[in-house]
């Protein structure tokens, strides 16, 4: 079964910690959903960021962020570790944005890197 610990590896800002209740809200995410956070192969620097509602699964850690249910595969963690998830709402970009420390090398879009 997850388990539940108190520190989460990465950071939502007030923002993105609003517009994902947000979206659970205007969606009607199950009550039993949480918000997934981790990474998958491929982007142009070889890995891409991976966001969305999801259900906890046996290997994964839970984390509780000001009431917002954070899910992560336990495996992940080496590669989103002291990463920072923000929103934005501009007129030259709006949706969710990543940055981390840990990645060598990033490109263009923001939501792919290398480490």
């Amino acid at each position: 079964m997850a388990t539940a610990t108190k520190t989460a590896p990465i950071t939502l800002t007030e923002k993105a910690l609003q517009e994902a209740k947000n979206i659970m809200q205007e969606k009607n995410v199950p009550g039993e959903y949480g918000l997934r956070v981790g990474v998958q192969g491929g982007g142009c620097s070889g890995m891409s960021y991976l966001l969305g509602f999801d259900k906890p699964k046996d290997s994964d850690e839970t984390y509780d962020i000001d009431g917002l249910t954070l899910i992560m595969d336990k495996k992940h963690g080496m590669y989103v570790m002291g990463m920072e998830v923000d929103f934005q709402d501009g007129l030259n970009a709006r949706g969710f944005t990543f940055s981390n420390p840990q990645a060598k090398s990033t490109c263009g879009c923001g939501s792919s890197f290398s480490s």
